[in-house]
């Protein structure tokens, strides 16, 4: 784990708290994913599937409370007791947004990914060039095991004040035939794009009928919405003459679609045991995450940590070094109201699971720390019950439900 040193820590003064209903960075961030826009009509989306990336380059955290409030390194802050200190005060957003997920269109269920840009001034790309940016920008792109990346042009969406691409996966069939009038106008504009090359993959590549006793990790591990596997997009942005890059001093951008979503549709296999430990009949398993047999190694349940973490015994005595089990200091059941949510705070060091045992959420993860195959953003999809979000340390993360109907969870880690 790196930290990030131009992130901010807010002094609260012993004795005052701060006032989370004002500016509340969960409900910024919801704002945010309100007024995104994708190239078809909502209709045309399976809604539950979308995931967001929001990467951002700035975080405040607030500062301890009580006697401690003037203890504003991350690295000592070592009050377990003390949630108001890993609580998120202030975020800044890049220039790009991702949305990944399924697509429905002439008896087809696909993936696809849209990638966007900012336009408005304030973008480095528009700075660079002296806010000269035109009717369209170029993209190199690579996604996920691609070898070689794409140069594509990217126009500019006037609904969405965005410069937006659109990918699909459409094997079969005209797509222009089968999306909506303002899917048609997307294709019109150079907006919305069929590239199998690129995004590869259909929801029927999953069907739990034909996965029993199967390594999932194997099973078409270039889908662009694989249950378990991240996908990565790499890509860098220059105006349309090419003469400006927004590209990290040659090194591009590095995004990941990584949260670690386990339940019912993201296992790592299904099956059936008959006499089960010597039992009658039959179970059908789902293995989520493990150490053991053919999963030695993936270490999904292990976490790395520094001198100045705290091990699984509760001490610093020890340099930087890894655990590979996953320790578990409280387990708890929560309801959630209506229109409430847990704010978005960081884990210096232990790993947390949210399991959603009734009704479903919208679930944000992201890296506190930098990790170095990826840069730092919010990961925000829906959580389904039967399924769990698993945090690790130098992460953050918060959770919001907004129906109308309680939600119940099922929480265990360990505090931070």
């Amino acid at each position: 784990m790196e930290l990030i040193h131009s992130d901010q820590v807010f002094r609260v003064a012993a004795g005052s708290q701060p006032d989370y209903n004002r500016g509340n960075t969960l409900i910024r961030l919801l704002g945010i994913l309100e007024r995104q826009r994708l190239a078809c009509g909502r209709e045309q989306y399976l809604s539950e599937t979308l995931e967001y990336l929001f990467p951002f380059d700035f975080l405040e955290l607030y500062g301890p409370a009580g006697g401690d409030a003037d203890q504003l390194d991350v690295r000592r802050q070592d009050s377990k007791l003390d949630f108001q200190k890993q609580n998120l005060r202030d975020f800044r957003l890049g220039d790009v947004v991702l949305c990944r997920g399924y697509a429905a269109a002439g008896g087809q269920v696909v993936p696809f990914l849209r990638i966007s840009y900012r336009a408005g001034p304030d973008s480095l790309l528009s700075r660079l060039s002296g806010d000269r940016l035109g009717s369209h920008l170029k993209l190199y792109l690579r996604v996920g095991t691609n070898p070689v990346g794409q140069v594509l042009d990217v126009p500019y969406d006037p609904a969405s004040e965005r410069y937006a691409l659109e990918l699909w996966s459409f094997p079969a069939g005209n797509l222009r035939q089968q999306v909506d009038g303002r899917g048609r106008d997307a294709i019109d504009r150079g907006e919305l794009v069929v590239r199998n090359d690129l995004i590869q993959g259909t929801r029927d590549d999953f069907a739990r009928d034909g996965l029993n006793d199967r390594y999932l990790v194997e099973v078409a591990p270039n889908h662009a919405l694989h249950p378990v596997l991240p996908l990565h997009v790499e890509c860098a942005w220059a105006d349309a003459s090419g003469t400006f890059w927004d590209s990290r001093g040659g090194s591009n951008h590095h995004y990941e679609f990584s949260m670690i979503v386990r339940g019912w549709e993201n296992f790592l296999a299904a099956g059936i045991s008959p006499n089960p430990h010597g039992g009658v009949g039959f179970l059908e398993y789902r293995n989520l995450l493990s150490n053991y047999g053919r999963y030695a190694g993936r270490n999904e349940l292990g976490r790395d940590f520094d001198a100045w973490n705290f091990n699984a015994h509760g001490n610093k005595n020890h340099a930087a070094g890894r655990e590979n089990f996953f320790a578990v200091d409280y387990m708890d059941l929560h309801i959630l109201k209506p229109e409430c949510g847990i704010g978005l705070h960081r884990h210096r060091d232990n790993q947390e699971v949210f399991l959603m045992m009734q009704g479903r959420a919208y679930m944000i993860v992201g890296d506190w720390t930098r990790r170095p195959w990826r840069e730092r953003a919010f990961e925000l999809r829906t959580l389904r019950a039967g399924h769990f979000a698993m945090l690790k340390g130098g992460q953050l993360h918060g959770l919001m439900n907004p129906g109308e109907e309680d939600i119940s969870l099922f929480m265990f880690g360990g505090y931070d």
